[in-house]
């Protein structure tokens, strides 16, 4: 196989954090929708939130074939958008006097349950997501956020140490370039030991 700078990239369906990203973002749309008055502000700061952690995930990844740095900076602006989320789905909650659920409650247990399936999607939480009482429904969705935040740290912590120990671009680039030197020198070699081999 030939020496190349451009890695495999993109795939970011297969990425974990990216398929629990979309089940909030399908989740916020449908909570604003539901509970929210259009015309505050907070609809569309939540939407776009939202968006944004599942967006910049996906971009990330595509990035990733020429640049590790956009990569890991729009990965950390996921994390960032989607802890901004989580803050508003607390005011929520706090707003309304409605407890977040403890991490001993016993739908946590549940929710962390479903969460362990690798086929998980929309319909595996649809039951919580769409319930008619806001406080099963918001509790479920900060459960899936912090997941998909733990997620994301843990990737980010994977790019820096990948970027660490492969380099960027540039120093693909020069280790591409350094291969092809050294089998083009590798050639006329070769060439001349086959003549002096002839010869003899």
């Amino acid at each position: 196989m030939p020496e190349t700078f451009i890695p495999p990239h993109g795939g970011y369906q297969s990425l974990l954090s990216y398929r629990k990203a979309e089940i909030v973002y399908d989740a916020t749309v449908r909570f604003c929708a539901r509970f929210l008055d259009k015309r505050d502000r907070t609809y569309d700061q939540m939407v776009q939130a939202a968006r944004s952690g599942k967006q910049n995930i996906l971009e990330g990844s595509q990035a990733s074939g020429t640049s590790k740095e956009a990569e890991i900076k729009l990965t950390n602006v996921a994390r960032a958008s989607l802890e901004e989320l989580l803050g508003d789905y607390r005011d929520f909650l706090r707003l309304r006097g409605i407890e977040e659920w403890p991490k001993d409650h016993r739908y946590v247990k549940r929710l962390r349950m479903l969460n362990r399936q690798s086929d998980a999607n929309y319909e595996t939480f649809r039951k919580g997501l769409e319930h008619r009482d806001p406080a099963i429904c918001v509790n479920v969705v900060i459960g899936l956020i912090k997941v998909t935040n733990y997620l994301l740290d843990r990737q980010l912590l994977h790019l820096e140490k990948a970027f660490v120990q492969e380099g960027g671009l540039r120093e693909r680039m020069t280790r591409a370039r350094l291969t092809e030197r050294a089998k083009a020198n590798q050639r006329p070699m070769k060439a001349e030991h086959r003549v002096r081999t002839v010869a003899r």
